[in-house]
């Protein structure tokens, strides 16, 4: 039997008393209610709990849990299977796939998505709702089930536009637990949150932030950057450093030409619902020729995704110092998707995203406040799994 803290215990029966008045149709109660929780905070194992108290209550209950990423799904999937609590009528899925449904060609080509007409579920749980867009957002309201919103709200707020659900929750946890603070990735998070500094040191085996002085940072740097893997986030915070870093993996890599090239790494800078990609979702190129001096047409593995993007991509975003979409040329590459090269990422393109090993590039804009500081390099340790080395700049 898993003992609450106090915070957790009172988010609980806020959740279940919600819940309730939903139920008896009570015309005060919001249709959603959101909860941010810090790391290390038990959000996860609060959601297992709920999830087992609402089966008591109801055991007809059909609950959609649904993240923003594949990725993201599929961490949540193994964690509710880890606690049991997963029963046969519910799902685990993105967003999109529990919302939208394929639109489909004679050649039966997928050539779009739709929402669907009704969901099969009667409540919804998100996770890691800091993503979601308030399309996907207005989407998800449309089908009048309740849903409860997790996230957390000590990250960075979305870079464009003034929606976050995350911004004010109705609940909150802050309590990091005892066995949570052991952890030297959640320490250092809560040195970055509160204090917005992280002290040179070597904090575990796969722990550390290498000194400016340190004779040997450079040469490890290297190392690190020499032997990248799929399953690495190189973060920073200038775009003019993700370029760079960038081109010289590439290099390493034995990359030749700045054009994408089949095997290159790539991030998704736009959203496009009815290609079933995301802003900040990363993958692999398979095959990738020139359509003319504007489009590529590429087909790319999108990461922990079932099925490939294939469509045209813009020429003129890779390399660029910032999303096309965001600039003048905004009506010149309305006919195709963004993508550039994705082996080092800012922090903000990888909120959404963990890896086993994060290289952490520490970079402060001058125009950055105190408070938007902290949960920029919060924001980046927090997506380390396991490993997570830090460079000064």
């Amino acid at each position: 039997m898993i003992n609450l803290s106090k915070d957790q215990q009172n988010v609980l029966d806020s959740i279940l008393a919600w819940s309730a008045g939903w139920r008896k149709k009570e015309k005060e109660k919001k249709q959603f209610i959101t909860l941010g929780g810090y790391a290390g905070t038990g959000k996860t194992t609060l959601i297992a709990i709920l999830r087992q108290k609402l089966a008591k209550e109801n055991k007809n209950l059909k609950v959609g849990f649904a993240s923003y990423t594949g990725k993201a799904a599929r961490v949540l999937k193994n964690k509710l299977k880890m606690q049991n609590v997963i029963l046969k009528k519910d799902t685990v899925s993105t967003i999109h796939s529990l919302i939208y449904s394929p639109i489909v060609n004679e050649k039966e080509e997928i050539i779009g998505w739709q929402t669907k007409d009704e969901i099969e579920c009667n409540l919804i749980i998100i996770d890691e709702a800091s993503m979601v867009d308030e399309t996907i957002w207005n989407h998800l309201l449309g089908y009048h089930v309740p849903i409860i919103v997790v996230g957390d709200h000590g990250q960075l707020p979305p870079i464009k536009g003034n929606f976050n659900l995350m911004e004010d929750p109705n609940l909150r946890l802050e309590e990091i637990h005892r066995q949570a603070r052991q952890n030297p990735i959640i320490g250092l998070s809560i040195q970055a949150r509160e204090h917005g500094l992280i002290r040179p040191g070597k904090y575990s085996s796969g722990v550390k932030k290498f000194s400016p002085d340190d004779p040997d940072a450079r040469e490890e740097m290297g190392e690190m950057l020499a032997n990248f893997q799929t399953d690495t986030l190189i973060l920073c915070g200038y775009n003019s450093t993700r370029r760079k870093l960038n081109n010289h993996i590439r290099n390493i890599l034995g990359f030749e030409s700045p054009e994408p090239q089949s095997g290159d790494r790539v991030i998704c800078l736009r959203n496009n619902h009815k290609k079933n990609i995301a802003n900040g979702m990363l993958g692999t190129i398979i095959n990738i020729k020139k359509k003319d001096n504007s489009w590529y047409e590429a087909e790319i593995c999108m990461d922990d995704e079932d099925k490939n993007y294939e469509g045209l991509i813009s020429v003129m975003q890779f390399n660029s110092d910032k999303p096309l979409n965001f600039t003048e040329k905004r009506s010149q590459i309305m006919a195709g998707d963004l993508f550039d090269f994705g082996y080092a990422l800012t922090v903000h393109k990888a909120q959404g995203s963990q890896s086993k090993k994060v290289i952490l590039f520490e970079e402060r804009f001058k125009q950055m406040t105190d408070d938007i500081w902290r949960r920029w390099l919060y924001t980046a340790v927090t997506r380390a799994e396991e490993e997570l080395y830090i460079f000064s700049t």
